[in-house]
């Protein structure tokens, strides 16, 4: 049976914070602000336990000196704060992963064009040279996660590759939870039997795209859930209430309090 709605975890999920938009934003205009590495340490000093990036490979927000800046930055907390590198598996992505060694990295699929994740991996991606990156980066000591859809198949998938944790795709649950309540009980089920599946395949369970404070209220119940990675959503609200304030507020939810 999956926790009731609003039920907390024994321990709350983890927040990582991705901060790609301060650097969309400050690559809009040039130059150095606002920076991400003041933006990376208020979201630490809020007690954040987690940053994640996305450097692109048109550099449109996180640039690869962000993630060396960033990673010297988190070095010195390294065991309180962590560094998910996220991005597709091409060759500048996995000699960045390589180099950095985050905490984790969670390899995405990449369509041409697109403006964000648009899907997780299909089971029916070839294994063979996705199981050699995914070697090479436990190998480093990095933990990899699989961005997947909340099904058995790419879960299972996931598991046979070598991974040691999924992120599940969220904003099906997004758009179901923005219907009204019955649709987004019905999704957080879905996504409860996905967590499950995986949970009994061996793996970590993340979430990330489109979790905002109000889906929250249901999502941080998810059974096994170990991180939620949000960018979009915490930025907008920082842009009202400040970007300490957002984080301890995103910190509430998880942990199943009113923000």
């Amino acid at each position: 049976m999956h926790p009731a709605p609003g039920t907390p975890h024994a321990a709350p999920p983890k927040l990582s914070v991705n901060v790609n938009k301060v650097a969309t934003l400050r690559n809009s205009r040039g130059g150095h602000v606002p920076s991400v590495m003041e933006a990376v340490r208020v979201c630490i000093d809020a007690g954040a336990p987690g940053i994640t990036v996305h450097p692109r490979a048109d550099q449109r927000h996180i640039r690869r000196q962000d993630v060396l800046d960033i990673a010297d930055e988190l070095a010195a907390l390294r065991g309180r704060v962590e560094l998910n590198i996220e991005g597709d598996p091409r060759p500048d992505l996995i000699d960045l992963v390589l180099t950095v060694a985050p905490d984790q990295c969670t390899l995405v699929p990449v369509v041409p064009g697109e403006i964000t994740s648009q899907a997780g991996w299909s089971a029916s991606t070839p294994q063979d040279e996705l199981r050699s990156v995914i070697a090479r980066m436990r190998d480093r000591g990095v933990r990899v996660s699989l961005f997947v859809d909340p099904e058995a198949e790419p879960i299972r998938w996931a598991a046979d590759l070598g991974a040691d944790r999924v992120e599940l795709y969220t904003e099906p649950f997004a758009r179901a939870f923005e219907r009204g309540p019955a649709a987004a009980a019905a999704s957080f089920e879905r996504y409860g039997r996905a967590a499950e599946a995986a949970h009994a395949a061996g793996l970590g369970v993340n979430a990330g795209h489109d979790l905002d404070l109000r889906n929250l209220t249901l999502f941080h119940a998810l059974p096994h859930l170990n991180e939620v990675s949000i960018g979009h959503a915490l930025i907008g609200h920082a842009l009202f209430v400040g970007l300490r304030r957002a984080v301890e507020d995103y910190l509430a939810a998880l942990a199943g309090r009113r923000a």
